[in-house]
């Protein structure tokens, strides 16, 4: 009997990642199709102000988050992974203001150190403080902002959490899925008062460290997907770039795709993108997928003379801005203080400028406005008076999945409407980032595997 045939969809970390646990495996004859000409879907690593490797995408993963650490070791890069310096963020409300200490992904852990931060007025630390007396709020609604709102008030919701939560995922997080956000879902199911319950986690996770949060590639996170290219080509995958799928029907108990039969088919691309391959296959799945929501983000790289940067700044690795005081800029990260090797021979600062979220579409604005609004309101921000020696812009439409309230019922619901033999992974279904993704391939690779051991 020959050996299955498999075509994964999709050529980003997803897709990749899929195609090498089967390829890994030595059961399917694999082939990969990817509608870019590069793989490597929202990542890209490229050259910069004299550095070999700055990223203009994703930056790092979650390292306590195992699944693309332990991938990136197993594609030999374990020896090449770093992690970020001591450098500390800040949030830009008329001003910089540290980020209190004490927090869980921005929910408060303890009075003291909000009490003393200038990031919040009196009235928005006294709303705060009285949350561990208030009663366990209903989560029927399954989004974040209104349960961080109930519990500590607008300031804290917006100045922290929302900042924090939003920068993360480009989101608007008074319509974003409280269950998509394990962190804040387990939080708020196990405790009654969000702020205890951060402070015990918190102390509990410092009772047994576990090392550094986040990890990078030393060569950028494109090296994590040219280690998977090399993997997959030397596994036998027939892997096609500028190679868009356009039809799937059911043919027998296999798959068209294209004129050509698979037995097995892995979506790994957008929900909105995946929408309309299943129309004829599976309208019902199809007519889920159509509904996904996306926000598109520009991401600008910057270089700032070292002359122009003023000695206030060092120790700091970038700041958010929340929504209320926003223009355009969301976030700004100073690349060479949060990252040792993103540091050029000249003293020069890489910073890496966000602009865009779900509700603030940029996609409109050409290159020279852009620049110009980066400029204009980093400066601003810091004031400064800062004229970049260098500038690249990276824009990434619809780059970031938006999960409303009950997306994990919405997945569930897919999921059953999906015939045998095809399969959904990645981002736009089990979870925003590097990691994620990753385990959202594994899972799919397994299930894709158990599905035909019966037959072999």
């Amino acid at each position: 009997m020959s050996d299955p045939r498999v075509l994964v969809v999709g050529g980003g970390i997803t897709g990749l990642t899929v195609a090498h646990e089967l390829a890994e495996a030595g059961r399917h004859v694999v082939t990969l199709r990817e509608a870019a000409p590069r793989l490597g879907g929202k990542i890209a690593t490229s050259a910069f102000a004299g550095l070999a490797a700055v990223d203009e995408g994703a930056d790092a993963f979650l390292a306590r988050t195992p699944a693309a650490v332990q991938l990136a070791e197993r594609l030999g890069l374990g020896d090449r992974l770093t992690s970020p310096t001591d450098a500390t963020a800040a949030v830009w409300h008329r001003g910089l203001h540290p980020i209190p200490d004490g927090l869980l992904l921005g929910v408060p852990g303890s009075v003291v150190p909000m009490a003393r931060s200038g990031l919040l007025s009196v009235r928005g630390k006294l709303r705060a403080a009285i949350e561990p007396l208030l009663p366990r709020t209903p989560l029927g609604a399954d989004a974040i902002g209104p349960l961080v709102r109930a519990r500590f008030g607008d300031e804290v919701h917006e100045r922290l959490v929302d900042a924090l939560v939003g920068s993360i995922y480009a989101a608007d997080t008074d319509r974003f899925s409280l269950g998509s956000v394990p962190q804040l879902d387990t939080l708020a199911r196990q405790h009654r008062s969000l702020l205890l319950g951060a402070r015990r986690t918190r102390r509990a996770a410092a009772a047994t460290p576990t090392g550094p949060i986040f990890a990078a590639p030393l060569d950028g996170m494109g090296a994590l997907v040219a280690a998977l290219a090399r993997s997959i080509d030397a596994h036998g995958v027939d892997v096609r770039t500028s190679s868009p799928v356009t039809t799937i029907e059911a043919d027998g108990s296999s798959w068209r795709v294209d004129d050509e039969i698979y037995d097995q088919v892995v979506l790994a691309s957008p929900g909105r993108v995946t929408a309309p391959l299943l129309t004829a296959a599976a309208p019902d799945a199809a007519s889920i997928l159509a509904d996904s929501q996306h926000a598109g983000v520009i991401l600008v790289t910057l270089s700032v003379p070292a002359r122009a940067w003023p000695e206030r700044l060092h120790g700091r690795s970038g700041y958010l801005v929340p929504k209320p005081v926003q223009r355009y800029v969301t976030a700004a990260s100073f690349g060479s203080q949060k990252w040792a090797h993103w540091r050029p021979a000249d003293g020069s600062q890489v910073l890496r400028v966000s602009l865009g979220r779900d509700g603030l579409d940029v996609g409109h604005l050409d290159d020279d406005t852009v620049i110009r609004t980066v400029v204009d309101e980093v400066n601003d921000h810091l004031a400064i008076d800062v004229q970049p020696s260098a500038t690249r812009i990276s824009r990434w439409p619809d780059a970031f999945p938006q999960y409303r309230p009950h997306h994990a019922e919405r997945v569930r619901v897919l999921e059953r409407a999906l015939p045998g033999g095809v399969h959904v992974a990645g981002a736009s279904h089990h979870g925003i980032g590097i990691p994620a993704c990753v385990a959202s391939a594994q899972k799919s690779a397994e299930r894709l595997m158990q599905a035909d051991a019966p037959a072999r």
